[in-house]
């Protein structure tokens, strides 16, 4: 089960982070998880949203770049280790992650990261056939 993503390209000046959140706010969009990657001239703003349908269109209606990617979300035991036992996993099935984030808020019991891969539908196949925890769109909605 994958969610969406949304990636935001922008300036990398001051207010623009504002903007963006409090676009998403008025839309009454709430983000769940968030990271940004910068270089000196421009940024790359990945969000997890509880309407990603409804921050895309309040984004394009304000003329920001802005795309939806398939991620995966998966609950990872809080405790020492417990992210290094899932990676195992995806390393001995061969998946790359490209890049990865946690959320901001707790799920259950369990540490919520976000990951990127180069095969979303291998990863999804292969978390749930080891009892890892895949978390849907209704989840992230109900946060």
């Amino acid at each position: 089960m994958k969610i969406k993503q949304i990636s935001v390209f922008l300036e990398n000046r001051k207010g623009r982070m504002y903007d963006i959140c409090s676009m998403l706010g008025a839309a009454g969009v709430n983000i769940r998880a968030l990271t940004i990657a910068e270089t000196e001239t421009f940024g790359v703003l990945r969000m997890v949203v509880d309407k990603p349908a409804a921050a895309m269109e309040t984004l394009r209606r304000q003329n920001v770049t802005a795309n939806l990617t398939d991620v995966v979300a998966v609950e990872v035991p809080d405790t020492p280790g417990g992210l290094a036992r899932v990676l195992k996993i995806l390393t001995d099935h061969e998946l790359n992650v490209e890049y990865m984030y946690g959320f901001v808020e707790k799920f259950s019991e369990n540490a919520l990261l976000v990951f990127r891969f180069d095969d979303p539908e291998k990863a999804h196949t292969v978390l749930k056939s080891v009892g890892v925890n895949v978390v849907g769109e209704h989840d992230i909605e109900g946060l």
